[in-house]
Order: structure tokens, then C-alpha cells, then sequence
């Protein structure tokens, strides 16, 4: 045996399992060495849920980021020889007409990322399975790439690490526990285990069901929790006897019953000779804490295997059986049937990257066997070059707020997404119910009296509309059409567009305290903003002034949108959108410590502000009447993007003149206590409440305005986004090299641009709202967009504009494409809608008096 090491360059903690294995694969191959990886027990796991994996694999979700990584996966295995790509069918039943929607959503994704998915008929799915009663359907989805890892993602996990231990860069140590963590100012600095203690510059916490213990030893906590996962065994099924199959029939999924289920081929093969079942709880999850999961030595199968009861299951198996009733045919197996855990998190995404906490700390958890070896290709890019292929914020777990890693916060959003792993279909839009109410607005008391219609965002109550705006219907109900589609109307209220339209005519108030607010003070403050944001913000540039800007990664990407505002020589303040203030706040906090801008403080004032967005054409003439002196709001004394303190009903306001939404306005920010008096104030002037959904949704797309983590990726430059400026400053700014390339091309693979929806009716002549990522497809030859780097066109927002009585959508087009007038097709729900590119890059199709914006 291999001398325990006292120094490593990475240790990875959980290396027997098939994220732990991949990783370190993946490090290996990016030219890492001196790694060395533990895991508490086996390599490969024999208690982890590695170790119980169904090992199917279906690439049939709604993201970017997912469907990468389970393509790579699925490659991956296949060119190991471990992968069986036998298919997967996907039904929706009789009567279940939400579920059979689902599928067709399913298509359009799938187009829209890569996947080769499609709708079948009853009888085509019958002949693929035979098994399945034909009638019980009302149509299926076919995956032709679903499969299987074949004999186990175990036995993968197991010759990933044989692979890097024969290539002398990786050490490996079965029966080895991780017992703490040694941090000094904010960085790691080695492993405490049982049998010694490893110095490390990098640790990768790949830990699975344990990995909240882990986090815990760091200070941290991850929004993450074990979840139980009925598993039940049908034999004995001999149909595949002799053939020397893992698998013989393809994956059936029967989500409207949140379950699946697959053979496991020739009885002579690892598991063979039985019918697999498996089932997601609807009604009660049973959840359990790492920190309550026993010891292998205290378990009947495995640690990560519970005991499973029938009554536990038998309602969904006697539906699963009106489905395939050879389940009733076979004998169940009570004593190999269990409950195996598996990881659910707080909003349904991984939690990936590098703690926000602790420098060098690593977490790479929530990870499913279908996504192991892509996560881990994403993980090694990302330590060795700073970004990935696509953007990552979706799984960054620097986007968690302190109050999202709470146990009690964690404990609830976690059960709530437990019911969702399989069923109901997750709306684009879909609310949590639990851990509500954390963040309120000052004059929340007031938007409830008005009947707000809330929803929430990163822990704020956001309302969308409000139902004493209702009586503007009958004012604009011509211009706001009813929307048929039930899918298209769940969690969308009328009165919004209406509202959208009276503030166009006079003026409304937006609630924005959910903005994140950062100050930045200190001697090297503006030397830092400087050196962080594209756009010029300090040398001459004068206090009082907004600037909107970006943050670059350091290959050019765009890595944030927000505006920073100079309030003194050293002292900025930056505001950011909510989804992704913290990961921002973190990245700030990262550049300034490697580049050594020590003498300054980045201090989050979050809780301590709120904002209200005052806009349309009266919104001078209405803050007039609130101000002690109306001249100092004028165009002369009161320029875009100036900011300046006024008083309102006593309360001292920082102005800020800017628009998200295409009216002339302000930005009204206040310390939080006096935010009740400032609505009141502008209230009592008349001034309308409009919810969230104008500003974030309907106007932003009327004038073409971007978001961050939507339109804007890190994959795409400032030019492809069309929000680059004319020229670049003389300072040198992060990503500034690269930048200056990218200037030089010719030019750039593919423009951002504004489309619309020629005619939005379907087949049946039901007038249609899209929503999500809808591929944009070549009319002359059917497929789909790919511009000159491989990446895919799809609608990155799409909404419907009632100034103009159009769905207007946002999509980046491949430069040789880019021609305004141009006719597309856009697939949305499997069928076929003309779209139009109305500009090539920006340009608003609703702009009152050409009003100055962001953009």
C-alpha cells in the first residue's frame, strides 16, 4: 500500500463515486497532477448512491447547462464501452393532457440544445416496448440516445480511478475519512482524516449525501438533502435468458405517476432477470439530513439504502401496473427492494464551483449518474481556466445568499422540490410556496391591501400585478388579449399588460428593492472599479454621475450587467439585479484579493436599501410636485444618468435617472425605514402601482433591453450582445486583452437581435404566447441555427409586447443570417411559427421619444 501523503496539490473527498472519479479524470486529462482522493469507504463507493444507481440516462430537460452535460456524459460512457444506447420512451397517459404538453416542450428543448427527441404514437411506442398497454396512452416522447451504463456507473467509477492511479498523478485511499478541514484567512489549506493529516492547495468536496458535513466543516452549509427513492425488483423476467443483455427493452418513464421503470436483461447479467421500478414521492418525501444517515456497519444493505416498506408504494404500483401489467405477472421482491437516497436541492440546480467562503474549497454536489462525467469536464475547465464551454450561474454555489443556507430554509425548499422531481410538469415560471416571505418591501403592508399578486426572487416578495388595477381592463382589455393556453396563463395575471399600458400614458411605480446594493469604498476604490468595469467610472469621471457597465471574465465574456454610481472619489456604489447580486458581490471580493487591491471595502447594503422605479411621461411633473425646489429636476439641472439627493416627504432620496422600461424616470433609492413614507408620498399623488412583470418582462423586450444570465452569457461578447461601446477606454480593465481581440475580427460569429411572431396561431387556431427557449430554425432547410463556433440559436427571452400587440423574442442569430426583414422559423410546442428579425442587435420596437436606456 501507497504511503499516506502529508502534501498534495488537490485532494478530492469522495473519490469513489462516479462525480469524485470523474473529476479526477477530468483534472488528469487538463494536465493536473498530484492529486489524491479519499473516500470514507470503498473505491469504488459501496455506500454512497454510486453504489444503488439506476444508471439510466435521458437527455430530456429545459437547459443549457443540463443537456450539455448529460450529452457529454452519455458520449463519455459510450466510448468507455459502458454504455447500452437501447433508447427511452417518455408517455403521457390518457386523460393527462398537462403531461402530454410536457412532451412537446420536451421537443422543443431538446431542438433547441441538441437533442434528437421526438413525439411518437401509442402504437410506436408499443412496438419499442411491448409490454406497455397501447390504450392507457395518449402518446409517448422518444429519446433515441437514453441508455443505460452498462454493468454499473460503479464499475465506471472504479476504472476512472484505476486510469488515474496508473498514470502516477493520482493517489488513491479507500477507508478514509475526511475529519475536518484546516482554513487560514479565508483559504484552504489541507484535509484532517483518520489517518493523517494531507496539506492541499485545492479541495474538491465530491461527497454526495455527505457533502452538507463537509460544508459544515468549513463553515458553510449547501442547499442540498437526502432524499428517499423507492426502488422495488419484479422476477423472475427471463425474456433476454442467453442473449448476455444488460438491457434489453428501452427506459419507459411514466412521470404523470412519477415513476419509470427498466429490465435488467439476461438473469445470468449483474442485476438480470427482473423488472425495475422505480418511484419519486409525490405526497409525503421522506427526507433525511447527513448528518442522521448510519454507519455501514449499523445497516442492513447499505448506508444509502433504507429500508422500504410496500405500503409506502402501493398506490402508484397499482397505477404502474394498468401501465405494464406484467409488474402484477412477476413476483416483487420484497428483500431486495429499498429506499435509496438521493440528492435534492433547494431550487432544483447542482451546487458546483468554488465556496464563496473559502478560497481554494471546492464543492461539487447534487449530481446525477447521467450528468457525472460532463460535471466533471465542467469542474476541471473550471479550475483550470476560469470558465466553462457555457455559462455556469445556474450551478455556481456562489449564487446563494447567506439566508439560502440556513438548515431550516434548506429543510423546506428541499421538500418542496422533492415533490417535483418527476411530477407535475415544472412551469417556466413556477413559484416555490415554501420559505416565502423572507424579504418584504417596506410598503409590503400596502401592495397586499392593493391585492399584489406575488411571486418571489431570491427570497423578495415581488408582486406582478395587482388587483386593484383590474378596472384598467375595461380601459385596455382590447389590447390585452386573453390568453387561451392554460399553460400559457398559469401564473401570469391580465391586469399586467394593462398596467404596462397606463404607466406608457401617465406614470407608475415599480417596487425594486429586491437590487442588491454594494459599496466600495477605500484609497484604492477607484483604482479598483476602474480595473473591474469596461466603461469608465473613475479619472475625471465626475461624483454624482450613474454608469452602467459590465464585468468581463478574462476570456471577454460578459460576466455582469449592473450600474455602479460614483457618490464620492472613493466611494461606489454598485447596483445589481437579485439573481445575481451575491455571485457578483463574491467576484469582486475574488479580484480584488489576487490583484491586490487591499486598501478598500466591499461592504453588501442589501437589507439597508430599497428602490422604487418612477416612470412614464408625468413621472417630472408628478416628482415635482413632492420636491421643495421643481427646478432642480429639470432636463438642464437633472441630466440621464445623473444622480442626486432630493427630499421627499422629509425622507432624504438618492435620485438616479435612468429606464429599464423605455419611459423617462427615476430610480428612487432610500434607507429602508423610510421607504413606507416615500410610497405613500408618491401614492397620494396618484402615481400607479405596476408590478414586477412590466419592468422585468413585457417592456424590457419592447425595447429590446437585455438581462444578465438570460440574454447576456458568458459565452457571447459585448459586440454579440450589441452592448459594446464605440470606443474602449484607455484603462486597463479585466478582460481588457482579450476584449481588444475580439474588437479586431471582421466580424462576430452572431448578433443578439430582436425578432417577432409573424402570426401566432396553432393548428387549432388558438392564438399562442410563448414562453422558455424556443429554437430558430432555417425555413429552407429545417434545421437549426449554428453559427461558426457551434453554438445553437434559440429565443433566450420571448414575450409578448402589448404596445404593439406582438410576441417580440431576443435570440442570437449566426452572422450570416443577420439581415433585418429576414424570415424564420421558430419551433414552440412541435410546430412551426414564422418570426421576423426586426434589428440586427438592438433595437426597441417601442421607443416614446427615442428615451434614453441602459442600452
Amino acid at each position: 500500500m501507497a504511503k499516506f501523503p502529508e502534501k498534495a496539490k488537490v485532494v478530492i473527498i469522495g473519490l469513489g463515486g462516479i462525480t469524485g472519479s470523474s473529476v479526477a479524470h477530468h483534472l488528469i486529462e487538463r494536465g493536473w497532477d498530484d492529486i489524491v482522493g479519499i473516500d470514507k469507504s470503498a473505491i469504488p463507493t459501496d455506500i454512497g448512491s454510486t453504489a444503488h444507481a439506476s444508471d439510466f440516462c435521458f437527455n430530456t430537460m429545459h437547459d443549457q447547462m443540463t443537456m450539455h452535460t448529460t450529452k457529454y456524459s452519455i458520449d463519455f460512457f459510450e466510448k468507455m464501452g459502458r454504455y447500452e444506447r437501447i433508447g427511452g420512451i417518455e408517455v403521457a397517459r390518457v386523460g393527462d393532457d398537462e403531461r402530454m404538453v410536457e412532451l412537446k416542450r420536451r421537443v422543443t428543448s431538446g431542438k433547441a440544445f441538441g437533442n434528437r427527441v421526438e413525439m411518437i404514437t401509442p402504437a410506436e411506442a408499443k412496438e419499442k416496448f411491448p409490454h406497455l398497454e397501447e390504450d392507457v396512452i395518449q402518446g409517448a416522447l422518444w429519446d433515441p440516445d437514453a441508455g443505460l451504463v452498462v454493468p454499473r456507473s460503479q464499475t465506471v467509477a472504479g476504472e476512472l480511478v484505476e486510469m488515474g492511479v496508473a498514470s502516477g498523478k493520482l493517489q488513491s485511499f479507500a477507508n478514509t475519512s475526511c475529519t475536518g478541514l484546516k482554513i487560514e484567512d479565508g483559504h484552504i489549506k489541507g484535509v484532517e482524516t483518520n489517518r493523517g493529516y494531507i496539506e492541499a492547495d485545492y479541495v474538491v468536496c465530491c461527497a454526495g449525501l455527505w457533502g452538507r458535513l463537509i460544508a459544515e466543516m468549513a463553515g458553510e452549509d449547501l442547499p442540498i438533502m437526502p432524499v428517499d427513492h423507492p426502488l422495488t425488483f419484479f422476477g423472475g423476467f427471463d425474456e433476454f435468458a442467453n442473449t448476455g443483455k444488460e438491457i434489453g427493452y428501452p427506459l419507459l418513464r411514466d412521470q404523470g405517476n412519477s415513476a419509470y421503470l427498466r429490465d435488467t436483461g439476461d438473469p445470468k447479467s449483474a442485476e438480470g432477470g427482473q423488472i425495475e421500478w422505480g418511484y419519486y414521492e409525490e405526497k409525503v418525501p421522506r427526507m433525511c439530513h447527513p448528518r442522521d444517515i448510519l454507519e455501514k456497519e449499523d445497516c442492513r444493505l447499505s448506508p444509502s439504502m433504507r429500508d422500504l416498506e410496500l405500503e409506502q408504494v402501493i398506490e402508484p404500483m397499482e397505477r404502474a401496473m394498468e401501465l405494464t401489467p406484467i409488474l402484477g405477472d412477476l413476483g416483487y421482491d420484497e428483500k431486495y427492494s429499498f429506499n435509496g437516497l438521493l440528492q435534492v436541492t433547494a431550487d432544483g440546480g447542482p451546487s458546483i464551483g468554488e465556496s464563496a467562503n473559502v478560497r481554494g474549497l471546492w464543492y461539487v454536489e447534487s449530481v446525477w449518474v447521467k450528468d457525472g462525467p460532463g460535471t466533471g469536464k465542467i469542474v476541471a475547465d473550471w479550475m483550470t481556466d476560469g470558465v466553462t464551454e457555457f455559462d455556469h450561474s445556474s450551478i455556481d454555489v456562489a449564487r446563494y445568499y447567506p439566508f439560502q443556507q440556513t438548515e431550516q430554509y434548506i429543510a423546506d425548499r428541499c421538500y418542496e422540490t422533492a415533490f417535483k422531481i418527476y411530477n407535475p410538469p415544472v412551469h417556466n415560471r413556477e413559484p416555490y410556496t415554501a420559505a416565502r416571505n423572507h424579504h418584504k418591501s417596506p410598503f409590503w403592508e400596502r401592495e397586499k391591501e392593493l391585492g399584489g399578486y406575488f411571486m418571489e426572487a431570491v427570497g423578495w416578495e415581488r408582486a406582478h400585478g395587482y388587483a386593484s388595477n383590474e378596472h384598467l381592463l375595461e380601459k385596455w382589455g382590447d389590447k390585452v388579449p386573453v390568453r387561451e393556453v392554460e399553460w400559457e396563463n398559469r401564473h401570469f395575471w391580465r391586469v399586467s399588460n394593462a398596467e404596462h399600458l397606463e404607466m406608457s400614458e401617465n406614470v407608475g411605480m415599480i417596487n425594486l428593492c429586491h437590487f442588491a446594493v454594494y459599496d466600495v469604498t477605500g484609497d484604492q476604490a477607484a483604482d479598483f472599479m476602474e480595473f473591474l468595469c469596461v466603461a469608465k467610472v473613475a479619472g475625471d469621471t465626475p461624483t454624482g454621475k450613474g454608469i452602467y457597465t459590465h464585468f468581463l471574465d478574462h476570456t471577454g465574456g460578459v460576466r455582469a450587467d449592473l450600474t455602479v454610481l460614483r457618490l464620492a472619489e472613493n466611494h461606489y456604489r454598485v447596483i445589481d439585479g437579485g439573481y445575481n447580486g451575491n455571485r457578483d458581490f463574491v467576484w469582486m471580493k475574488r479580484l480584488s484579493e489576487d490583484h491586490g487591491y487591499t486598501q478598500l471595502s466591499i461592504v453588501d447594503h442589501s437589507p439597508d436599501f430599497g428602490c422604487i422605479g418612477l416612470w412614464g411621461p408625468n413621472a417630472r411633473t408628478t416628482l415635482e410636485k413632492l420636491v421643495a425646489n421643481p427646478e432642480e429636476l429639470s432636463n438642464e439641472n437633472f441630466p440621464f444618468v445623473a444622480v442626486k439627493d432630493i427630499e421627499i416627504a422629509g425622507k432624504t432620496v438618492s435620485a438616479f435617472r435612468i429606464s429599464y422600461v423605455g419611459e423617462q424616470g427615476w430610480e428612487l433609492h432610500f434607507k429602508y425605514e423610510d421607504g413606507l413614507a416615500v410610497w405613500d408620498a408618491l401614492y397620494a399623488e396618484g402615481v400607479l402601482p405596476v408590478g414586477i412583470e412590466t419592468y422585468a418582462s413585457s417592456r424590457r423586450v419592447e425595447k429590446s433591453l437585455r438581462i444578465q444570465n438570460t440574454d447576456i452569457l458568458t459565452e457571447y461578447n459585448l459586440l454579440e450582445v450589441d452592448l459594446a461601446r464605440k470606443l474602449v477606454k484607455a484603462a486597463d480593465f479585466y478582460g481588457k486583452e482579450a476584449y481588444l481581440k475580439i474588437r479586431d475580427r471582421e466580424h462576430q460569429p452572431a448578433t443578439l437581435c430582436t425578432l417577432s411572431m409573424e402570426d401566432n396561431t396553432d393548428a387549432n387556431g388558438v392564438k399562442r404566447y410563448p414562453l422558455g427557449n424556443c429554437p430558430i430554425i432555417d425555413p429552407e432547410t429545417g434545421d437549426v441555427l449554428i453559427d461558426s463556433v457551434g453554438r445553437r440559436s434559440y429565443t433566450t427571452s420571448i414575450e409578448y409586447g402589448p404596445s404593439i400587440g406582438k410576441n417580440i423574442a431576443l435570440a442570437f442569430i449566426p452572422h450570416e443570417y443577420c439581415q433585418e426583414g429576414r424570415i424564420l422559423d421558430m419551433d414552440y410546442f412541435d410546430e412551426i411559427y414564422k418570426v421576423k428579425i426586426e434589428s440586427v442587435g438592438y433595437g426597441a420596437m417601442y421607443d416614446p421619444e427615442g428615451i434614453k436606456t441602459h442600452s
